[in-house]
Order: structure tokens, then sequence, then C-alpha cells
């Protein structure tokens, strides 16, 4: 017998399902968290050319690839690969999001704004906690309430994610904070290095 292998088309379609239904957060990463784990649990889901940094240019060894977008839930897939080395300062989403490992593992680093928010262009941060996200697991973005991150690939290859968003990160304004000096930047994702 031959097992039946979840594919990205699956998870797809699972997810447009769920978010039609206009659930709330609890059910989405309830839900959503089951079928992102079957996801990644399927090494042949993504295809080869998604699990590789881009290899060229100012970000060579990063990739960052559109799988599919859902105008009508929302609904955001890409694959991410850090390659050896890689970081990504502690930012925020403005989004619901679910993120799997698949591939290698990487140190996600989580912090808590801890000032009054009065200024746009001042944050004070406090470091919450830190874990090695291995194949298989999944962390949760919570808007406003458990968001921002940082990231490390503190290994010597890629490690391959899945990233699952709320909203498209394309023209999304969000921000990139400066632990050193407070310093917060506006960043928004322009492109994914497929389109």
């Amino acid at each position: 017998m031959v097992a039946v292998k979840y594919t990205l088309e699956d998870f797809v379609h699972d997810m447009d399902n769920l978010l039609v239904s206009q659930p709330t957060r609890e059910k989405i990463f309830d839900r959503g968290s089951d079928c992102l784990s079957r996801l990644i649990s399927n090494p042949d889901a993504i295809p080869g050319r998604f699990r590789q940094p881009v290899g060229s240019g100012g970000r060579a060894n990063h990739g960052s690839w559109l799988l599919h977008h859902s105008p009508d839930s929302g609904l955001l897939v890409t694959a991410v690969v850090w390659g050896p080395g890689d970081h990504a300062a502690p930012h925020d989403h403005r989004t619901w999001g679910m993120i799997g490992v698949m591939d290698n593992a990487l140190t996600e680093t989580r912090f808590r704004r801890v000032d009054d928010h009065e200024r746009t262009d001042w944050a004070q941060l406090e470091r919450d906690r830190s874990s090695v996200v291995k194949p298989g697991e999944i962390s949760l973005l919570i808007p406003e309430v458990d968001e921002i991150h940082q990231m490390d690939n503190f290994t010597d290859r890629p490690t391959v994610e899945v990233h699952v968003y709320g909203q498209d990160l394309r023209g999304l304004e969000r921000v990139r904070y400066d632990l050193e000096t407070g310093a917060i930047r506006r960043m928004m994702t322009e492109k994914y290095d497929n389109c």
C-alpha cells in the first residue's frame, strides 16, 4: 500500500477552507498548525528550487520564495531559506503567522516591547526567550502580543522554513528594531525572489 503524502495543494485547500469560515485566531492556529505540521513533514511538498538560497545579488545566502497567495482569504505561503550565518534583526509582522521548519534548524529569539509605545521612532525591547527550532516544529506569531522576533542560522548549512501569514507581506508596513539604539526603522517587503 502506498502512503498518500500531504502536498502544498492540499495545505492551501485546507487553509483556504478554514479561513473562509472566518475562524477565531485560536482556531486558525489550532487547525492551521495541524495542517502545517503535515506539510513540513513531507520533504517533497516544496520543490527543490524553493529550498535553496538565491545564490547571487545582495542576499545571495538567503531565499524568500512565494508559493501561494489567495487574495480572497488573504492566505500567504512562502518558503524561506536561511543560509549559514544568515541573520534577521528583531522585527514585527502585523498579521498572524505560523512558521514551520522543514530542514535543519534555526535560532529564534523573541522580544517584548516594554516602553509606553508613545514614540513612533523608538522602542525598548526586552528579550523574552530564545529557542532552537528544529524540523517539524512550528512558531506562532500573534500581532501585538507575541510577534517580535530575531532569526539566526548558526549552523553550517541552509535552513528551510514554510511561512504562512494572514495577508501578503508585500506592501504591509512593518518595523525593524535596533537593539543597541532603540531606533525603529520602517520596512516593507517589496517582492519575493521568484516574483
